[in-house]
């Protein structure tokens, strides 16, 4: 597939996307922010929301143990129980929306860890990220070689 830049094609919808994206996450821990993007990039299969959340994430202080173990994170120690219960939220968000719906376990833990506000940031920055995912893999944007080349040799 050709990749279509939407963001020159239709600019007003880009940029209300790109300012519900921003507005969404505020009041969010940024780290859990990041691990919930990664975490459902990661779901959504799109390579260019992974790599661009994991600089993200690493940009905000995220470990290397973390990333490396998010794809497995219910058995990797590198989380605490409120990312847990965020990460648990994300993907049944992501991936039981349809007429099962998301199981209200899933909210109940959420909410043991976070308040209302933090709570609806959470749901809000889970339907951004899924809404960017879905972009970006109809428009097939990718990774630019460059620059995940240029990232492994600064490791």
């Amino acid at each position: 597939m050709t990749e279509l830049d939407i963001a020159a094609i239709t600019p007003e919808t880009y940029r209300a996307m790109y300012a519900f994206t921003a507005t969404a996450a505020d009041g969010l821990d940024g780290r859990i922010a990041a691990l919930v993007k990664v975490r459902v990039s990661q779901l959504n299969g799109c390579s260019y929301c992974v790599d661009l959340h994991v600089r993200e994430a690493q940009a905000l202080g995220v470990d290397d143990r973390a990333l490396h173990g998010l794809a497995a994170w219910r058995r990797t120690p590198a989380f605490e129980e409120r990312e847990r219960a965020a990460l648990t939220l994300a993907e049944a968000v992501t991936t039981a929306v349809g007429e099962a719906g998301v199981p209200e376990r899933a909210m109940t833990a959420a909410g043991e860890w976070f308040q209302p506000t933090e709570l609806a940031q959470l749901l809000w920055t889970i339907a951004a990220v899924n809404a960017w995912n879905r972009i970006a893999s109809a428009t097939g944007l990718t990774p630019s070689p460059a620059a995940v080349i240029s990232q492994a040799s600064a490791h």
